[in-house]
This record gives structure tokens, C-alpha cells and sequence, in this order.
């Protein structure tokens, strides 16, 4: 749940303002919000600093340490002395690539010596080089002096000798490179040996990674205090702070700014917008974070929490688009290991692939799909498991399961509006959403009559024109009435269609799904459909499974981030109007 927030504002003597920060600091609760915009001299040297240790920390990030942790007083010189050893090798990289590039030309022409066309420029013959094709090359005038040089993918490369200086070809001319192959090779062997010297000296200070990541915190400390320090208002002899703190947290606040005499006063937020975001949820809901995290996404303040809601139908999503429980296994299997090597990353991760691992094992198990494979639904304890209305190996089952995902689509987004209808119990806004309930489930009956050629109840039209009447009365209520149906019916139009387009969206979960066991079932074929007859042949066979098992399961990944997490965030989100533009509470602590 998205946590309630109080405004605070603290009042302290100019004299004891920074004392104050410090306390609020170790109390570490209030989100601070600057009352003016943060600038002093100090600030600007700590950011450059900042960007320094960040810069330096890039460069030797990736190097392993084979060193002790080394102690610095000082870390500015080492600083320094990273950037600048990563800025040569940039140089040095970028120099010895151009000079690869060049050397290249060598392999095409051959060594073409410089002091031997200076030799036949003073005899006063000249050359030119060309390259074109085979049949361009035959309707050169026969009395031209050519000598071949190289050829290579259906072109010939040639030179023109002339005693001419301004004889040429009417084809394109090929310049001389302006450096002899020998010298290309001499730099190439420089620029090398630089680079490993200039990698060798950058491992050497890697040991003193540790030291710039604490002095990197440091300098992040000591900024976050300056900000919050010149963020503040003043007004003779007094500084004015103001920020944020969840409810239960004002109390100690209170007690603290009583125990110093500071000058104190709470209220609800006034501008929702400038209001951080705090999500609390149980830990079995917190696994779903990393996916928002990923999506780099976060509820305004009034908005909604959804993370129950998207758990739960991520992983029916998950389970119904990768739609193999061997698939599932091999997830899980991939879970247990990395849980186990990577002990020291967060669990949420890895608990949240254990439950979508699970719920893909669940619906393979009872589609009957293990790899793609029909043959094993013929297996007593398998076939036990299977639901045959939605076994994936019977095509009349197609239309149930297209039948389903619309089913599934509608009900989620009813979720949705009576998210937003129990919010607003108390307003005629809920009969509205109440309506929307019954458009939903109209254009459900709808989808299944245009999509499936499934019969339409006969109740539909009533439950559309009641829906409709709701929506058009009671979704934009306002004190003149005639001004909220008319915005009211400028609206409904298109939102009715999107209604209908949001349930039909819901077929991919079919068609993706349908597409993994399709793909699977061809590469099983592919290896083992005409039969393994000899050594040889069931090695390819496990290749060609390995490889194309592998394959899908890529593919099936890229369907769930592509599909699986739109169908939460703009299907589902849509419907409870979110923007997701929260910014999240960052409080002021150590």
C-alpha cells in the first residue's frame, strides 16, 4: 500500500540550523523538500568531485583487484591519475582500431612499397589504382598497360600504368594509403604495447576501489547535507525547513523538535505532485518489485499501489505465455542455482522466479505440454494432470482457451474499476465505475460473438444501456449536471471502443503461447521426427533440440516483457487512469 504522508515545516535559529540537519539526519524520516533552489560554491565543488569518483570508479569497475585494500588520506591524486590513465587507453584503443583499419587496405592491394613509386614518378611512368567487376573490367581498351594485383568476391583489383600523368579510367579511382604497410605495423605494435602497459598500471589501482566506492558515500553524504542546508529559507536569524515523513513517524519528529525547541507545524500535503511515494507491502507481495524497477516505474502519491494485482496476473501471464512446464523446470532448476552462487544479492529476485517458475509448471502440467512434446501426454501420471478442455494438443480447444484470455481480460480489468469504485464509495463517481463494470463485460459478450461467433445472452443490451446510462450520469459528476453528461459524452465514445480493444488485446496471451509450443514442437520434429538411426544423428538431434529449446525459451522471455508486463501497465493501469508519476521518498538520514 502507497504509505500517507504529513507536510512538516521546522523552524530553527540560524545559529543552530546545522545541528538541527544533523539531528534530523540521525533520526533519518523526513523527505526533504527544498523551499529554494540549492546553489552555493561548496555544493558545485562536491558535485564535480562526485563526478570525478563516479568517472574514475567506471574506468576500474570492471578490473579485478589481485591486491589487498590499500588506505588513502588523500584520493583526489588517485582520482586523477585513473582519469587521465583512462582517457590514454581510450586514445590508444581508438589509434590502434584507426590503424587496424588502414593496415587493412595492404590485405586487399599488397605491399605496394613507396620508394618504388617515387622511383617510377621520377621515370616518368605513373600509376592508378582501380578495382571494379569481371564485366567492367573486360571492356577496358586492350592497348591500356594493366597489371592485376588481387581478386576477390567477383572484383578485380588492378593498377593502370601510364606514362601519362593525366591518363585515367571512367571508373572510380582507389587513393594510395598515406602510409606504408611498414609503418602501419611498427605503430599497430607501439599502440599495443601502450594499451597492456597503460591496462597493467589501471589493474594496479584497482586496489584502491574500495576506498573511492566509501569516499563516493562520503562526498553523497556531505552533498545531500549541503543540499538540504541551502535548500532552506531565511528570514532574519531564522531557517525554514520543509519536507515529508510517513504518519506514524511524526511523533518522534514531534519529540525531537520539542527536545531542541524547534518551531514545528504538521498538515495534510497541499499539491499532491510534490508528494514522495512510499510503498509498504507484506514480503511475499515486495518480490514483484525488481519487475517495477526494471520498468523504471512508480505510482503517483494518490495513486494506486497494484502490486497484489500485478503479481497475481503476472505470473498467470508468465505461466500462460512460456506455457511449458519443462520449460518451468528448467527455470526453477536455473533459480536454485543462482539463489544458491549469488547469496549476497537481494532474494526478492529469485523468490519472484521461484513463483513464476511454479505457476509455468502448474498450467504446462495441465495443458499437457512438457517441451513441446505430444507424446508425453500418453504418460499415466502426466495425463492425470491434464484438464482436456484446455489441452494444448486438441485444436478444438483453441476457441475455449481465445474464449478464456477474453475472460481473463475482463475480469482483471473489473478489478480495476472496483479498485477505483471502493475509493470512491462515498461519491457518485463509484455508480459510475459501476457502469464501466457493465461496458466491460459487454464488450467481453462482444469479443466472443465477433471473434468466436459465440451467441450474444440476451441480457447484453440492457447491461449496455444501463452501463452506458451509469457512465454517461455519474462519470464526471459536477454541480450543473448538463455540463457533466455533456463531458461525459464527449468521452464515452472512444472510451467504449477502447474498452472493447483492451479485451481483444487479451488474445495474445493465446497466440504467444499457442506460438512457444508451435515452435517447440517443430524443432522436435526437426530432431527426432524422421527417427535416430545412428551415432551421428542423435548427436545433431541433441543439438538441434538444445538449440532450438534454448531459442524459444529467449523468445518466450521477450513475449512476457513485451506482452506480459503490458497487459499490466497499460491494459490494466489504463483502466485505473494511472500515470505512474511518483517520485519516490527519499528521507534525509545517515
Amino acid at each position: 500500500m502507497i504509505v500517507k504522508m504529513k507536510k512538516l515545516t521546522l523552524i530553527f535559529s540560524e545559529r543552530h540550523h546545522c545541528e538541527a540537519l544533523q539531528s534530523l539526519r540521525q533520526l533519518g524520516a523526513l523527505h526533504i523538500k527544498h523551499m529554494r533552489r540549492p546553489s552555493a560554491d561548496y555544493i558545485t565543488s562536491l558535485e564535480h568531485k562526485m563526478l570525478s569518483a563516479d568517472e574514475a570508479l567506471g574506468i576500474i569497475s570492471n578490473l579485478s583487484s589481485h591486491g589487498e585494500r590499500v588506505e588513502l588520506e588523500d584520493k583526489i591524486p588517485i582520482i586523477k591519475e585513473v582519469i587521465a590513465l583512462g582517457n590514454k587507453k581510450k586514445q590508444l584503443q581508438i589509434n590502434l582500431e584507426e590503424a587496424k583499419v588502414r593496415r587493412l587496405w595492404y590485405q586487399e592491394w599488397g605491399d605496394i612499397p613507396f620508394a618504388k613509386l617515387e622511383y617510377l614518378k621520377k621515370a616518368g611512368v605513373f600509376l592508378r589504382l582501380y578495382r571494379c567487376s569481371k564485366k567492367a573490367f573486360k571492356q577496358i581498351a586492350k592497348e591500356k598497360t594493366i597489371c592485376i594485383l588481387n581478386r576477390k568476391a567477383g572484383e578485380i583489383f588492378f593498377v593502370l600504368f601510364s606514362t601519362d600523368k593525366d591518363e585515367r579510367l571512367d571508373i572510380p579511382e582507389v587513393a594510395l594509403p598515406k602510409e606504408e604497410k611498414s609503418h602501419l605495423d611498427k605503430k599497430i605494435k607501439v599502440y599495443s604495447n601502450n594499451l597492456a602497459e597503460t591496462e597493467a598500471d589501471l589493474a594496479e589501482l584497482s586496489v584502491y576501489k574500495s576506498e573511492l566506492l566509501d569516499y563516493k558515500k562520503d562526498l553523497a553524504k556531505r552533498l545531500d547535507f549541503c543540499k538540504a542546508r541551502f535548500g532552506m529559507a531565511s528570514d532574519e536569524g531564522i531557517r525554514v525547513l520543509q519536507g515529508f515523513c510517513p504518519r506514524e513517524v511524526v511523533g518522534d519528529i514531534e519529540a525531537l523538535a520539542a527536545k531542541e525547541g524547534w518551531g514545528l507545524t504538521i498538515q495534510e500535503p497541499e499539491s499532491i505532485q510534490e508528494v514522495p511515494t512510499l510503498i509498504r507491502n507484506p514480503k511475499w507481495v515486495r518480490i514483484i518489485k525488481p519487475v517495477f524497477d526494471f520498468m523504471g516505474t512508480l505510482p503517483g502519491y494518490k495513486e494506486y499501489d497494484i502490486s497484489f494485482w500485478f503479481l497475481l496476473f503476472f505470473s498467470l501471464f508468465f505461466a500462460m505465455i512460456i506455457g511449458d512446464a519443462g520449460y518451468g523446470f528448467v527455470f526453477l532448476g536455473a533459480t536454485i542455482f543462482a539463489h544458491k552462487k549469488f547469496r549476497s544479492l537481494q532474494k526478492e529476485p529469485f523468490f519472484l522466479m521461484y513463483v513464476l517458475s511454479c505457476a509455468t509448471i502448474i498450467w504446462g502440467a495441465i495443458t499437457g505440454t512438457w517441451f513441446g512434446f505430444e507424446g508425453a501426454t500418453q504418460l499415466p501420471l502426466i495425463n492425470a494432470l491434464i484438464i482436456s478442455k484446455i489441452n494444448t494438443f486438441i485444436d478444438s480447444n483453441q476457441v475455449f482457451i481465445i474464449y478464456l484470455c477474453f475472460l481473463i481480460g475482463a475480469i482483471q480489468l473489473t478489478i480495476a474499476h472496483s479498485v477505483v469504485a471502493f475509493r470512491y464509495i462515498n461519491s457518485l463517481v463509484a455508480l459510475g465505475q459501476i457502469g464501466w463494470i457493465f461496458i466491460i463485460w459487454v464488450a467481453f459478450f462482444l469479443a466472443g460473438n465477433l471473434v468466436l461467433n459465440k451467441p450474444m445472452p440476451g441480457f447484453v443490451p440492457a447491461l449496455g444501456a444501463v452501463g452506458a446510462g451509469l457512465v454517461i450520469l455519474f462519470s464526471h459528476p459536477q454541480k450543473n449536471i448538463l455540463k457533466g453528461i455533456a463531458a461525459a459524452l464527449i468521452d464515452f465514445p472512444l472510451s467504449a471502443i477502447s474498452s472493447f480493444s483492451d479485451i481483444v488485446s487479451y488474445l495474445r496471451l493465446f497466440a504467444v503461447g499457442y506460438a512457444t509450443v508451435a515452435v517447440a514442437t517443430t524443432f522436435n520434429n526437426m530432431a527426432i521426427g524422421p527417427g535416430i538411426n545412428s551415432f551421428l544423428a542423435g548427436i545433431i538431434a541433441a543439438v538441434i533440440l538444445f538449440l532450438g529449446h534454448s531459442l524459444n525459451i529467449v523468445l518466450g522471455l521477450m513475449s512476457v516483457v513485451v506482452h506480459g508486463i503490458r497487459l499490466n501497465m497499460l491494459e490494466f493501469s489504463g483502466h485505473l487512469s494511472m500515470q505512474w508519476s511518483g517520485s519516490e521518498y527519499k528521507p534525509f538520514k545517515e
